[in-house]
């Protein structure tokens, strides 16, 4: 039997759908919200009309400017024009939803644009036509009584495509050191707006002191000129259209000498002292960076005069005709850069043939014996490795050890003594005869690890008698 539901029953189930209804709708005034604020904090493009920035065409060829709208076109009305802001202004053409006026004179430079696509395209261009330009909109959506106006700039390029450069230098003669300049050009016979990078060894060139450059880059100076600018120069040019680099250009420096020194291979140096053997033929030979090589004055110094004594990059010398110490210089002489330097040294005469011989066999025989030693200590090691395996077999302990049962290893360290009730009873010894061999084999895990204990003893079987109970067996 149903029972009627109560007045106050109705009126908060009524209070209830009144605020769920209200709650709804306050959400879904937060999601209206909520979408008109995404484009902000999504960061899309708010913009009606989308044109680029700069535009880059060839010279000669046809040119398409994409001009996108962001709006619904169905029930929009638009109105706009195309100008050319620079070199010369003017006027292009105006155009709406239906119809298009071009200027009479850009009709065969530009065609017809068909609403509702309102591009800019250029047929074929050419250098006037390049500039900036200014697009100018107003739209009235769908739905929408007032107009907005949208104006866009572009910048058009008209490029020609580069040829390869060519480096060329101006200085046709020998360069020296410090003393000549260069000055290096990169020519481009064809092509428009060119970029210039050098390079020297593939590295770039960036200016400095002795590197500066003239013309858009296109020329590099060099003054003046250094040993470091040795090595292969090129140029690279570049439009928004085309890429090049030229061939590599030697440039080369006469320069030096630098790192003056004096070697001989007959001879103990220590410095500047070189110690040569008695009685031979020394030869000294005089070294240095220099470009063309130096010009060699081997010069004997005494303390109040010097003698020259050859010319040339080598100098020999008979070690008897010295006494004990004596000074000598080798000055080299650049003839093109003009520039010198020299180092001293000093040549001693002692009794090293026998000396330096034994010397090296000494260190010859050290080495050897080293090499022995340590090769029969390797092999020393080896044989008491293997002896020892062989003797001790631990492979074969350790396998024993772990193979047998548990109960066996355990009971070879009991003392008898873990459970005294276990042990109650009387025992009797019986000897069993004839029975040796076989008690000796089973007991042979037994005596070796007991040592002390004599195999050839008598066998006893023990014989354990438990009386019924303890106090009964007691009173008998």
């Amino acid at each position: 039997m149903l029972s009627p539901v109560p007045l106050s029953s109705h009126k908060s189930h009524g209070s209830l759908e009144h605020k769920q209804l209200e709650d709804m709708g306050s959400v879904a005034a937060f999601m209206n919200l909520l979408l008109c604020a995404m484009p902000l904090i999504s960061g899309a493009n708010p913009e009606l009309i989308s044109v680029p920035s700069v535009v880059n065409g060839i010279k000669g060829k046809p040119l398409y400017v994409a001009v996108e709208k962001n709006f619904n076109e169905e029930g929009a009305q638009f109105q706009g024009t195309w100008f050319q802001l620079s070199p010369n202004p003017s006027h292009l053409v105006t155009f709406d939803n239906n119809k298009v006026i071009h200027d009479m004179v850009l009709r065969e430079t530009l065609e017809h644009i068909t609403p509702p696509n309102i591009s800019l395209n250029f047929t074929s261009l050419d250098e006037a036509d390049e500039g900036d330009y200014q697009l100018k909109i107003n739209i009235i959506l769908n739905g929408q009584t007032e107009s907005e106006t949208v104006i866009k700039n572009v910048k058009i390029t008209v490029n020609v495509p580069l040829s390869i450069p060519v480096v060329e230098k101006s200085h046709k003669g020998t360069l020296v050191e410090d003393q000549d300049n260069v000055t290096l050009t990169c020519t481009v016979e064809k092509g428009t707006n060119p970029k210039f990078d050098w390079f020297r060894n593939n590295y770039v060139i960036n200016p400095s002191k002795r590197h500066a450059f003239l013309q858009d880059n296109s020329i590099l100076q060099i003054n003046p000129v250094k040993k470091e600018d040795i090595g292969a120069y090129s140029c690279a040019v570049h439009n928004p259209i085309s890429h090049y680099q030229s061939e590599d250009m030697e440039l080369s420096v006469f320069y030096g000498p630098y790192n003056l020194e004096v070697n001989c291979e007959q001879s103990l140096k220590i410095g500047e002292v070189f110690t040569v053997n008695k009685g031979e033929m020394v030869f000294f030979d005089c070294l240095a960076d220099s470009n063309p090589p130096n010009t060699c004055v081997w010069i004997s110094r005494n303390d109040n005069s010097t003698e020259v004594l050859m010319t040339g990059p080598r100098f020999e010398l008979a070690s008897h005709t010295l006494g004990h110490a004596t000074n000598f210089l080798c000055r080299a002489f650049n003839n093109v850069t003009n520039k010198q330097d020299e180092t001293h040294f000093t040549i001693v005469v002692a009794n090293l043939g026998k000396e330096r011989e034994n010397l090296v066999q000494e260190e010859t025989a050290v080495s050897s014996l080293a090499v022995i030693a340590v090769f029969s200590l390797l092999i020393i090691v080896c044989m008491l490795i293997v002896l020892f395996w062989k003797s001790c077999h631990p492979s074969k302990a350790f396998m024993k050890i772990y193979s047998r049962p548990i109960p066996e290893q355990k009971g070879l360290h009991r003392s008898g003594h873990e459970d005294a009730t276990e042990d109650f009873g009387i025992y009797e010894f019986v000897s069993i005869p004839g029975k040796m061999e076989s008690r000796e084999a089973s007991c042979r895990s037994l005596t070796r690890l007991d040592s002390a204990r004599d195999l050839h003893t008598t066998i006893y079987d023990v014989i354990k008698h438990v009386p019924e109970t303890p106090t009964l067996s007691l009173m008998k």
